[in-house]
């Protein structure tokens, strides 16, 4: 008999942590690129200033470069969280991976690490629908799929079908998480032949090596 895997991954784009585990999850994108599926939590979806969790934010951004390694700039300090009237929501975000994925679900993966590179790295300000669809559009257009920049920003504000879509999305991730009993982001529950297991954060944060051996070694003793 043939055996099944699912891999759902748990995440919001605004979570440092799971950017963390970007290097891990490209791996696993690659490896299994037919058994993974993108989880979004919603846990930020909601707007705030940024000015309000700025201070904390940067502190805890320092703490997992320092464990982990994964670069945050000062660009991304000064602009997106130093920024006047700022806001914190990852819906901008969120909606992106709903558009692009209904194109093609292999671009879920490629466009949350590459929206993650935009804010973190390049200090975009990706809460903001024209900065989220400049990313999205890229990767579209690397795989294949002509799309515009405008065009999309527009579907980000206006579309009230993607937005309902995207919000039966998070519902169905939150169940699930509830059904497993498994509380924050990121998370990756492995489904071998229906039999789910919670993997250890920890093995998120060391890169793909780590986690595709304990998937293989979940499948070994299934």
């Amino acid at each position: 008999m043939t055996q099944t895997i699912e891999l759902q991954y748990f995440f919001d784009p605004f979570c440092g942590w799971c950017y963390a585990s970007a290097p891990a999850l490209e791996g696993l994108a690659a490896k299994y690129p037919g058994q993974l599926s993108m989880m979004p939590s919603g846990l930020f979806v909601g707007s705030r200033p940024v000015s309000s969790m700025a201070d904390h934010a940067w502190r805890n951004d320092q703490r997992i470069q320092s464990l982990t390694g994964q670069q945050y700039t000062e660009r991304y300090h000064q602009n997106v969280l130093l920024a006047p009237d700022g806001v914190f929501s990852s819906a901008p975000a969120t909606l992106a991976l709903q558009a692009l994925g209904e194109l093609d679900a292999k671009l879920e993966p490629a466009f949350l690490h590459a929206v993650q590179i935009a804010r973190y790295i390049d200090g975009c300000d990706t809460a903001k629908e024209e900065e989220v669809a400049k990313v999205a559009v890229a990767v579209a257009n690397e795989n294949g799929f002509e799309l515009t920049a405008e065009g999309f920003a527009d579907r980000l504000r206006s579309d009230a079908e993607l937005r309902q879509r995207t919000l039966e999305r998070i519902e169905a991730s939150q169940a699930r998480m509830n059904k497993l009993g498994i509380r924050g982001v990121p998370q990756l529950v492995a489904v071998i032949d229906g039999k789910p297991t919670a993997l250890n954060g920890e093995v998120l944060y060391h890169g793909p090596d780590r986690l595709i051996a304990a998937i293989e070694d979940l499948t070994v003793t299934a």
